[in-house]
């Protein structure tokens, strides 16, 4: 019965026009059974935008000098997507493709394409300039990925209005090393009957694409941390964690905060490696500028993840080769799995749970400014002050004393840059005895005095 009502549908449509079949479905919630994604944004463009359906009007296009203001906020992310871009038009041009890429508000900053055809996509408004919007051009490929923050594709038919259904398009989002939306990287073209079976490989190849300029983007964006991308043995989304030298992560890419429930609050607040990932820490005594591949497990248990650990760029070197910077930030996802790596040692029954750890050092943490004995901790373990000091040096890679002067040290280097307190009160908030105390320990960490770096930071 269901079969036969469908038929019926689907003959009675095929006797509609573009702009009728499209009110029907909003109109009768989803008749014609158009995806998810397709459906919502007919809804959103019908009954929010109010976008005309059946206007035939030329796309928008934006003048030179707008195309000026819409591109410089973005210029970094156009050279770092440059390799990128090529290589995606090298593998699609003989399609008839063209690639975009465009920022948050849907407008093609940038693009590759046959230049003898400049004239025809102008008209399709598939070129630099063009504004793809929902607002402005309805469901496509570009503005609907905005919307929806996935992958996906848009076919002939799928536009919004109707002027658009003789193209193909495939989008999927860029997003930067914080988790937002950025731009979309795009691929049009004017649809042919070969699309409908190419285009799901089409649509991997643009989000492999993007998700390589995503990567790129991070490791430029914490050049002197070690960064850590991260495969589960599921074959699931791989991650990208960026960690300090004493293995706290200082960022995470929008897999990563979904994946392990991390925010920007709780990321300013500190969180340990440890917390994520079960590791040996020996990893991050090595040296040199290979990268390192492992296996880690999950803190949570369970599951073993194929890991790549890259280590930092030296802060001493003052003037890097672009040649050094460039291979540093080069993707490295699409090769994890790939690479020998030694078996995992096996957590060490005299550390500390992961789970505890956390516990610890948020308390730690939370009461820098006051005084933490070593037998407050251990009581919190549940373990005697020698097993645990012994059990926290094992989880943490440092003895309690030493952890806890760095992290009151971390913070005060912060509090030098971002307030103008007096030094006085920045030891007493980062809980140092007194202004020489402070002064003490953070020359022999760096080198000099508090005013002196209070004073380069500005």
């Amino acid at each position: 019965m269901a079969t036969a009502v469908q038929r019926r549908v689907d003959s009675m449509a095929k006797g509609l026009s573009h702009g009728d079949r499209v009110e029907l479905n909003v109109n009768s919630e989803n008749l014609l059974s158009e995806r998810e994604e397709i459906f919502e944004s007919w809804r959103r463009c019908l009954l929010d935008f109010h976008v005309d359906v059946r206007d035939v009007s030329a796309p928008h296009i934006v003048t030179q000098n707008e195309l000026k203001v819409f591109r410089e906020p973005l210029e970094n992310i156009v050279v770092q997507a440059q390799d990128e871009i090529d290589r995606l038009y090298a593998v699609l041009r003989q399609s008839g493709y063209v690639v975009l890429l465009c920022n948050r508000e849907g407008v093609a900053i940038h693009h590759r394409g046959d230049e003898t055809k400049a004239g025809e996509f102008k008209q399709w408004g598939i070129w630099v300039g063009g504004i793809w919007s929902e607002e402005a051009e309805g469901t496509n490929g570009i503005g609907t990925c905005i919307a929806e923050q996935v992958p996906l594709l848009v076919h002939a038919g799928q536009h919004f209005r109707g002027r658009h259904t003789q193209l193909s398009c495939a989008g999927a989002p860029v997003f930067d090393p914080h988790g937002e939306l950025t731009a979309v990287l795009d691929v049009s073209r004017v649809a042919s009957e070969e699309d409908q079976g190419s285009l799901p490989l089409v649509l991997d190849t643009v989000t492999v694409a993007a998700r390589a300029i995503e990567e790129r983007m991070f490791r430029e964006y914490f050049p002197h941390a070690w960064t850590i991308a991260a495969l589960p043995s599921d074959n699931g989304p791989a991650l990208l964690l960026a960690a300090d030298e004493h293995q706290w992560i200082v960022g995470a890419d929008r897999i990563a905060r979904d994946v392990l429930g991390l925010n920007h609050d709780g990321l300013a607040s500190g969180v340990p490696l440890s917390a994520a990932f079960e590791f040996d820490r020996l990893l991050f005594r090595q040296t040199g500028d290979r990268d390192i591949p492992a296996r880690v497990m999950r803190a949570s248990g369970g599951e073993w993840w194929y890991a790549l650990i890259t280590p930092p760029l030296s802060k001493s070197r003052i003037a890097r080769s672009s040649a050094e910077a460039m291979v540093h930030s080069r993707p490295r996802i699409s090769t994890l799995g790939q690479l020998p790596a030694a078996e995992p040692l096996a957590p060490s029954r005299g550390g500390l749970p992961p789970v505890l750890t956390q516990r610890i050092c948020e308390y730690i943490e939370s009461h820098l400014e006051q005084k933490i004995g070593l037998e407050a901790l251990a009581a919190m373990a549940g373990l005697s002050t020698h097993h645990f000091a012994r059990a926290f040096h094992q989880a943490v890679g440092m003895p309690p004393h030493s952890y806890l002067l760095s992290r009151r040290l971390d913070r005060a280097e912060r509090m030098l840059r971002e307030t103008q307190l007096p030094l006085s009160e920045i030891a007493a908030a980062t809980g140092f005895s007194d202004q020489s105390h402070l002064a003490r320990h953070f020359r022999r960490r760096t080198g000099m005095s508090p005013r002196l770096a209070r004073w380069k930071d500005r």
